[in-house]
């Protein structure tokens, strides 16, 4: 005897009943919003050498300029505040390390393809 069931149902939907699609735009930034910026050990021993402390306001708009770069496609990205200037893994939103602002002129930036500019 098999006693092992084998029926496939089909599901029940009314014909004149159209699906209404949730708003995934919504929700890609809810997921953005809750993607914080990561600091790597490297930067945060930066940071602290050189004294360079930001607002969770400044925390704030630098995590939604990396969205807009990512969105454009950079990678790595030199971004320039106030007081400091990090570089940023747009992607993962990882800092990877952190200068003072006094320290900009004398530095040649390499791999990096976007720089944010933040008033």
């Amino acid at each position: 005897m098999d006693n092992r069931i084998h029926a496939y149902h089909h599901p029940l939907v009314p014909k004149n009943i159209k699906v209404q699609q949730s708003n995934s735009s919504h929700f890609a930034e809810v997921l953005k919003q809750q993607q914080k910026i990561e600091i790597s050990k490297h930067a945060s021993d930066r940071m602290t050498q050189r004294n360079i402390h930001l607002s969770d306001a400044d925390w704030n708009k630098m995590n939604e300029k990396l969205d807009q770069a990512k969105d454009k496609g950079v990678k790595e990205s030199l971004v320039i505040m106030d007081e400091a200037a990090f570089i940023v893994n747009a992607e993962s939103k990882k800092v990877i390390t952190a200068l003072d602002k006094s320290e900009l002129s004398s530095k040649i930036f390499t791999n990096i393809n976007g720089t944010i500019v933040m008033d």
